[in-house]
């Protein structure tokens, strides 16, 4: 496999893991802490962590392309590839499980916020799942950083 590759996997997991890291615990609140509206600071937030979603699809995506090209199947005997996959399996369960679940309460709610509405609670039960989520795949991306070189862990 060309240099090329194994450089741009090291960008990916360093793209993957900052973007997780940055977004969720730096910049999230962040916005929290400094609008004073902060249906908008979720709304924001909101789009970011779509976005964060998106990328962890390319890069999750691009590494276990790597990992096939580079080992065949003995990837599966990987703990890189187990963690690339998890994370990917929790990005999925939160993109397409629980945002829609929460999209959904939030139009529910109107012409209310949700978080003064009667589906306030069940919001945030769901808030909370989600978060636990990305605290678990931010983790696997930080186990994924220092066991990876290049593929080989």
């Amino acid at each position: 496999m060309n240099r090329l590759a194994g450089v741009l996997y090291s960008i990916t997991v360093t793209l993957w893991v900052g973007s997780l890291f940055a977004i969720g615990f730096i910049v999230a609140p962040v916005l929290f802490a400094q609008l004073p509206d902060h249906a908008l600071a979720g709304n924001l937030a909101g789009t970011l962590f779509t976005l964060i979603s998106m990328i962890g699809f390319v890069c999750g995506g691009y590494l276990v392309l790597f990992l096939f090209m580079r080992h065949g199947l003995r990837a599966f005997k990987s703990g890189v590839l187990w963690i690339v996959l998890l994370m990917l399996v929790l990005d999925a369960a939160s993109h397409f499980g629980i945002q829609p679940i929460i999209a959904q309460l939030k139009a529910d709610a109107l012409p209310r916020q949700v978080m003064e509405s009667a589906l306030r609670d069940r919001f945030a039960a769901w808030h909370g799942i989600s978060s636990v989520l990305y605290l678990v795949q931010t983790l696997l991306g930080f186990a994924l950083v220092a066991i990876q070189e290049q593929g080989k862990g």
